[in-house]
């Protein structure tokens, strides 16, 4: 683990931080005028280690920083908070020094963004336990895809455009075939929007599998696995050769792995034996999935610079 200092006066201006992969939505805006939510775990840091970035920007949970100071300014532009087009809102309290970026505006992942040529990493202790996929996977920490009110996370739709382009980029060009349930309700409707139907251009479909901790690969072998990815270490559940991986966040992967819709129940005492009954339905999204396209097409032309799929 470590803190960040100011590189000026060696100030803290963090609590202990654990490295996690960078997001791969990180910096995409969300629709408009939406609230959203913090886009780091508390005690987590990510950098854009990308080879296409020049900034190696590092960014943080807003309440993991500590020891500096808000510039209270106006924001033009700006809707309902900050978006941090003018520069670094962020000192010191040390020195005065500009240290990082607060992001709070609607539409925007709230984070803070700490300029890297003015702060330094410094050692914090161990690092933290990685969590086993037994721990990661237990039905209670699955993540809901939308909340109460039907409307979709922006995370999981920030996320849902990260596992489509690894579907498409393993496709390559071919149409993909779903298993019933929760991955197909999740994934059919947007595949037919990106990949052709039934057989194209000769080539078979390629079939898609949900696997995972405690829920191993059919068979014979699927074409591609949709597979949990560790929050901590980025590392997705390993597949056998031949099978591509199409990660998705643990949580999310977890939800649609244990996800079994209408729960019937057997009813004792004034039914007669033998009556079921229907549970309270499980809640519903009132519209499809909006995928964040921008991290979608970031990330296919990231795998296919990586020699994933050509087409």
């Amino acid at each position: 683990m470590e803190f960040f200092a100011c590189g000026r006066c060696g100030h803290a201006l963090t609590v202990p931080l654990s490295r996690v992969p960078y997001p791969a939505y990180a910096g995409f805006g969300y629709g408009n005028g939406h609230p959203m939510p913090v886009l780091m775990d508390s005690g987590t840091y990510a950098v854009d280690d990308h080879p296409r970035s020049a900034s190696r920007s590092i960014v943080i949970a807003p309440g993991d920083a500590h020891g500096t100071t808000l510039v209270q300014r106006r924001e033009p532009g700006a809707c309902c908070g900050i978006d941090g087009r003018n520069g670094p809102n962020v000192t010191c309290a040390g020195c005065g020094r500009k240290v990082a970026t607060r992001i709070d505006d609607c539409s925007l992942w709230q984070a803070t963004w700490l300029e890297p040529d003015a702060v330094r990493p410094v050692p914090a202790g161990p690092a933290r336990p990685v969590a086993d996929w037994a721990a990661l996977t237990q039905w209670w920490c699955a993540a809901e895809p939308f909340d109460e009110t039907g409307r979709w996370d922006p995370r999981w739709e920030a996320e849902s455009a990260v596992v489509l382009a690894h579907l498409v980029a393993a496709a390559d060009g071919s149409p993909v075939v779903l298993p019933g349930g929760p991955l197909a309700e999740a994934f059919h409707a947007l595949l037919d929007q990106l990949l052709p139907p039934g057989r194209a251009a000769g080539r078979p479909p390629r079939r898609v599998a949900l696997a995972g901790p405690g829920l191993p690969l059919p068979g014979p072998l699927p074409d591609i696995a949709v597979v949990p990815r560790h929050p901590q270490t980025g590392e997705t559940w390993p597949v056998p050769a031949g099978v591509a991986a199409a990660p998705l966040a643990v949580g999310f992967w977890t939800y649609l792995a244990h996800h079994r819709g209408r729960v019937v129940t057997p009813v004792t005492g004034r039914l007669p034996a033998g009556v079921e009954r229907d549970d309270l339905l499980p809640p519903h999204s009132w519209c499809g999935p909006r995928p964040l396209w921008r991290a979608y097409h970031a990330t296919l032309e990231r795998l296919r610079g990586a020699g994933v799929g050509s087409s």
